[in-house]
């Protein structure tokens, strides 16, 4: 595996951009220089994030989602526990 997340990345299973196994590894997101934790979706060449809105759902169950455009930097996580 890479060390560089992919350019767009979704949390919904539907999704192209959906991959269970990056998902798995633990990618983390930063926007405009702030971490976020609520972000369902995030493309770096576009330049945009997907975020969920608190705990709306719409009547299909998914979460109701705002996107916000600005610099978006992924990471992976490190996995700690795991050097060892």
């Amino acid at each position: 595996m890479t060390d560089t997340p992919p350019d767009r990345l979704s949390n919904d299973p539907r999704s192209p951009y959906y991959d269970e196994a990056l998902l798995a590894r633990g990618v983390g997101i930063r926007f405009k220089g702030t971490e976020k934790t609520n972000v369902e979706e995030y493309c770096v060449s576009e330049g945009w994030i997907r975020v969920a809105l608190g705990k709306s759902v719409d009547r299909r169950g998914n979460p109701l989602t705002m996107t916000l455009r600005g610099p978006v930097e992924p990471y992976f996580r490190d996995e700690e526990g795991s050097a060892g």
